[in-house]
């Protein structure tokens, strides 16, 4: 029931409990001691599955954080395997509730998850790498936990870089900008408008409604502006401007003599953005084949010319330039694909035997997998679910998330076999 986040007090229904006792011909515990008991006795197992799994290989290590709807800081730890010749398996292994986010914070966080993984003794030359975010504290946390973990890289997550690449885009077209924001507003709550889109636009989809939050979702959207934008300004223009205010700004910025200039040039040279970063989010891609895909976006941004394709590309460098962890694996790269062969001549850690680079194949430059943790706690904090307590929701997200991580990697073997 935990892992198909079915609460538990549904066994208060008769019907649901009769059913369950019907088909499993079994006594049905009451909810009360499921909790009491039973609850902590799956999270033990899963913990104890996960330290057997984990037993003797090497890892990786993303921590993240999000505030959820009580206002509480969550940071959420996902462990990893390393392997030569595949991509390992990986876990949601901790989730913990912060009073303040800070390196500090971070760092008590990576040292406990780390003894809960390893309780006879924190096997520190087996933790080869680090990810996170981009944050200042998250950087410092990295730097600080560099000196307890000698051999461990810290990389700063490749898709949110490129996701910051996009904001910047965002901010250098303001009027591009202000028209998808309107466009979406005239269709909110609105089904006589809805409606007639569908009427004089049967064979496309609402304009998409972009959230900011979300890595490449407002490239996307301009590009459905690009592709329909004749077809989605006639039916703006049909509206009459006083029924509401985003209506006449919507026909305001469709108006504008550079908005479609502006949408051609945004399709033309950062349609990539939005794919690379579905790319990077796929599980068990190879080290060089992530990297192949951020180098191709620096390459093609490295061709842009104009004030605003300057800009932008300077801000993908600095980005880039920031993230020395990720220096780091593209030499390890060079090496593991025979493009280099003196490891003497590359900025490696002087830590990292020839053994430990191997175990890189097949290493993420992503944190994707925290961010699909935070969705299923955000499904598991429903708002008829508000006063959950903290450790039970701890215990049953663990519980999902592994299952859901499970099935995903063997969806992923069976596409790719």
């Amino acid at each position: 029931m935990l892992s198909a986040n079915i609460p538990l007090n549904k066994l208060s229904n008769t019907y649901f409990k009769q059913f369950l006792i019907k088909y499993t011909g079994q006594n049905i515990p009451d909810q009360i001691t499921l909790r009491k008991v039973n609850v902590d006795h799956c999270y033990q197992e899963v913990l104890n599955e996960i330290r057997q799994k984990v037993a003797g290989k090497k890892i990786w290590v993303s921590i993240d954080e999000t505030t959820d709807a009580e206002g509480r800081f969550i940071a959420s730890v996902i462990i990893g395997t390393l392997l030569l010749d595949r991509p390992g398996e990986f876990f949601l292994f901790n989730l913990k509730q912060l009073q303040k986010t800070n390196h500090s914070t971070i760092c008590s966080l990576f040292e406990n998850s780390l003894y809960l993984l390893w309780p006879d003794g924190i096997r520190r030359n087996d933790v080869l790498l680090f990810l996170s975010d981009a944050a200042p504290y998250m950087v410092k946390a990295g730097d600080t936990l560099k000196v307890l973990y000698p051999k461990m890289v810290h990389v700063t997550c490749t898709s949110h870089g490129l996701h910051r690449v996009a904001e910047q885009i965002r901010i250098q077209f303001p009027k591009v900008d202000k028209l998808v924001a309107n466009v979406k507003r005239v269709f909110k709550k609105a089904p006589y408008r809805v409606q007639k889109f569908h009427t004089d636009a049967p064979n496309i989809s609402l304009p998409p409604e972009p959230i900011l939050t979300r890595w490449g979702t407002w490239i996307s959207s301009v590009l459905y502006y690009s592709e329909n934008f004749q077809t989605v300004k006639n039916i703006i223009e049909s509206f009459d401007e006083n029924d509401a205010l985003s209506i006449k700004n919507a026909q305001k910025y469709f108006k504008i003599p550079q908005m479609k200039g502006n949408l051609t040039f945004i399709h033309s040279n950062f349609a990539c953005l939005p794919i690379a970063i579905t790319r990077l989010q796929k599980q068990g891609i190879p080290l060089s084949e992530g990297i192949a895909i951020i180098q191709d976006i620096s390459s093609k941004f490295s061709q842009l010319t104009g004030t605003a394709g300057i800009d932008i590309n300077k801000k993908l460098q600095t980005v880039l330039n920031k993230n020395k962890g990720f220096q780091i694996v593209c030499n390890i790269s060079k090496i593991l694909t025979g493009k280099e062969e003196n490891v003497g001549d590359l900025d490696i850690p002087e830590d990292l035997t020839s053994s430990d680079m191997a175990y890189f194949k097949f290493a993420s430059i992503t944190s994707a997998d925290v961010e699909r943790s935070f969705s299923l706690y955000k499904n598991i904090l429903a708002p008829i679910r508000s006063s959950f307590k903290f450790e039970n929701l701890k215990k049953s997200l663990i519980l999902q998330c592994n299952n859901y991580f499970r099935d995903a990697v063997n969806d992923d073997d069976e596409n790719r076999n």
